[in-house]
């Protein structure tokens, strides 16, 4: 167990993360995870005030034992393309991308390794495979790469759009029209759970195009194209628009009688280049039944279907601004 003085009066995460050199964020999983004692006594509040020459000790080697913990993996997860070079998944919603000091069930690298795949190791043991994440409550298609060729091809093509997902969204209220936003995302100060759209940050770039309307004309279907990944960015653009998606609480979606407990977002088609035989693959991942149940309650189910087939999404975005 490592012991430091504090040397003046500062918070325990701020103190920590400036004496180890490492970011904030990792600071505060490793202080709510394992806690610090602060003369003598466990500390699990990253905001503990310090005060000049106040005893401080950690062991770095309880965060590291966290992390390699294993939890029970009793879930299963669809498989929508695999070869030996890589896989492209079906994320179930509320399944978590890869371990972390605050994660505490199993996650979609934890299955990956109970199925005794064998994965790239470029991004580390505990992201072993992923290229690129979806968040926890999203759900849709994920590619997972086999091997280091193939992860550091695709991981490229993230770099140059040539590889990219079409998301479709329940929303409210309606669009007024198709639509391109160009922004710049950045941590939202009043609120460090959201992100926000503005003339700060780092560039984004996201089309949104109408498919149908509710029946009772509050809500709609919109799909949407990225040009870049920022976190949050579709729901960060929509709320600029004074719109939300449903179950997002929040970005502002607000309804009591509604029991909707997760975002209405889904990763539906993903687009790449082989990286081995060098064939554009178009990958579509079907819808989980939570959503599709409430398309088919607020939709005419002829009308879904030609609005989600994948030539009718493709050519609805050629075809738009």
């Amino acid at each position: 167990m490592e012991k430091i003085i504090a040397e003046k009066n500062m918070r325990l995460d701020s103190f920590l993360s400036k004496h180890l050199n490492i970011a904030r964020n990792q600071v505060e999983n490793f202080i709510k995870v394992t806690g610090v004692f602060v003369n003598d006594k466990k500390i699990n509040k990253c905001g503990y005030k310090l005060k000049q020459n106040d005893e401080i000790k950690f062991s770095l080697v309880l965060e590291k034992e966290e992390q390699k913990k294993s939890y029970e993996v009793d879930f299963e997860v669809d498989i929508l393309y695999e070869d030996e070079e890589l896989l492209v998944l079906n994320k179930p919603p509320y399944l978590t991308i890869h371990p972390a000091p605050s994660v505490k069930e199993a996650t979609l690298v934890d299955w990956l390794i109970s199925k005794r795949y064998s994965l790239s190791n470029l991004s580390g043991e505990h992201r072993s495979g992923i290229v690129h994440r979806i968040d926890k409550e999203t759900s849709g298609a994920l590619v997972v790469a086999k091997t280091n060729d193939a992860h550091s091809k695709l991981s490229l093509q993230l770099q140059d759009k040539s590889m990219g997902r079409y998301y479709l969204a329940l929303i409210t209220p309606p669009l007024k029209e198709d639509i391109t936003i160009e922004s710049f995302i950045a941590r939202n100060p009043k609120n460090r759970l959201k992100m926000k759209s503005g003339d700060k940050g780092k560039y984004a770039k996201s089309k949104f195009v109408k498919l149908l309307t509710s029946k009772d004309e509050k809500y709609e279907l919109i799909a949407i194209k990225l040009y870049t990944g920022r976190t949050h960015q579709i729901r960060a653009h929509l709320e600029s628009l004074s719109r939300s998606i449903v179950g997002d609480t929040t970005y502002g979606f607000k309804s009591k009688k509604d029991k909707i407990i997760r975002v209405m977002l889904h990763a539906y088609i993903i687009y790449f280049t082989h990286p081995k035989i060098g064939k554009k693959l178009f990958v579509k991942a079907p819808l989980f039944l939570d959503m599709q149940n409430i398309l088919n309650a607020q939709f005419h189910r002829e009308d879904l279907n030609e609005k989600l087939s994948t030539d009718y999404i493709l050519d609805r975005f050629n075809s738009s601004i």
